[in-house]
Order: C-alpha cells, then sequence, then structure tokens
C-alpha cells in the first residue's frame, strides 16, 4: 500500500525541508563487499547470482524504516512493501524494467525473479508495482567497476543499487557496490548502516 503521510509528522521532517527543493538532493555511498558466500551460495543452490543479491539488498532494507517513506513530487509517501527493481536485456535488443516482490523466503523470491525477467525479456515490456516502495538495481557487469554516479533527476528518487564485476582475489570475491539515495528519505548514517546489513545478509547466506 503507498500512503501519503504528513513530512512534520515523520522523522523526516527537517529534512524535508532542507532538501525537498534542493538541485541535487541525491547522496551516493560506495563499499567493497566480500561476496564469496554468494558466489558460493549461487553454486550450491542453482540460483542466479544477481536474484541472490537482489535479495540481499532487499532483506537489508527491509529492516531500515527510512527505505519505507519516499519523496515524490514535493509530496511525501510511506509504503508497507519492498519490491526489487532489476534491469533486463529484452529479446529486441534494448532493455526493459521489471519489479520483483520481496519475499522472506529467498527460493520464493528467486522462483518470481526467473519468472518475472524471462517474461519481461520476452515480451519487451517493463513491468511496474506501483504500491511497493521500489528499490533499483543495475548490474554493468561487462566491466570491473568501482564506483557508480547515477543521474540525478526528480523522475526517479527512488534508492539505487549499482554494480559492476566482481574481482576474485587470492582467499576472496570482492564487489564495490554503489548506493544513490535521496536526502530527504535518510541521511548518510541510515546508508551507511544499511551498507553495513547488506554485508551481513551476505555473510549468512
Amino acid at each position: 500500500m503507498k500512503a501519503e503521510v504528513n513530512p512534520q509528522e515523520t522523522s523526516r521532517a527537517d529534512a524535508f525541508s532542507l532538501w525537498m527543493t534542493s538541485p541535487m538532493p541525491m547522496v551516493t555511498l560506495t563499499r567493497t563487499f566480500n561476496i564469496s558466500r554468494v558466489v558460493k551460495a549461487c553454486k550450491k543452490s542453482g540460483i542466479k547470482f544477481n536474484a541472490q543479491l537482489c535479495w540481499c539488498i532487499g532483506t537489508a532494507a527491509s529492516k531500515i524504516s527510512e527505505f519505507y517513506i519516499l519523496p515524490e513530487q514535493g509530496k511525501l509517501y510511506k509504503y508497507d512493501k519492498i519490491a526489487i527493481n532489476v534491469i533486463v536485456n529484452n529479446s529486441k535488443g534494448g532493455i526493459n524494467s521489471c519489479d520483483i516482490p520481496l519475499y522472506a523466503d529467498i527460493k520464493q523470491f528467486a522462483a518470481e525473479y526467473d519468472k518475472l525477467t524471462t517474461r519481461t525479456a520476452l515480451e519487451s515490456k517493463s513491468s511496474f508495482l506501483e504500491d511497493h516502495m521500489i528499490i533499483g538495481t543495475s548490474a554493468m557487469t561487462e566491466s570491473e567497476l568501482d564506483s557508480i554516479i547515477n543521474q540525478y533527476t526528480d523522475k526517479f528518487c527512488n534508492p539505487m543499487v549499482m554494480w559492476g564485476k566482481y574481482r576474485k582475489k587470492l582467499f576472496r570475491t570482492e564487489l564495490p557496490i554503489s548506493f544513490q539515495f535521496h536526502h530527504v528519505q535518510m541521511d548518510g548514517g541510515h546508508g551507511a548502516r544499511f551498507l553495513e546489513s547488506l554485508q551481513q545478509e551476505i555473510y549468512k547466506l
């Protein structure tokens, strides 16, 4: 469910006053993650790497209340469900967006991930979940990337998680991940806590 809320009745009241009209309100944090557990879990479970990482992202975000509040077009909205958006290469050589609802069970999420992304690729048609808080993702795995800065636009104020190709080290596998968020939605401390929570979710796989 999506519902408009009064900013002054939320913990983001001051941030709303400070940053809602800012021409560049987005903040980007980057951290290098140990993703050895994701790689091992892929081999053991058969679940795709991207699906596992997206589930970890959604699970980490679901534990932070600020992820359920989002500024849009001068207003503040609250959600009660989270979904992960992925970019899909379609059958026509282009790309489409695909929203995947978050489930507590990783196998259920992975099954939905496979079903929805396959349909999106075949139909070359984007699918959106308007009643979910959307966390965007973008995987550019053609190259090892140190950091990614997304476009600053008021057309998409949702948090965005981005990464490139992972790096195999001697004793572990690493992946730099960039996290972009709107300053009205959360502060840097919340963003840093999310990244720490994401690493812990990866360790649990």
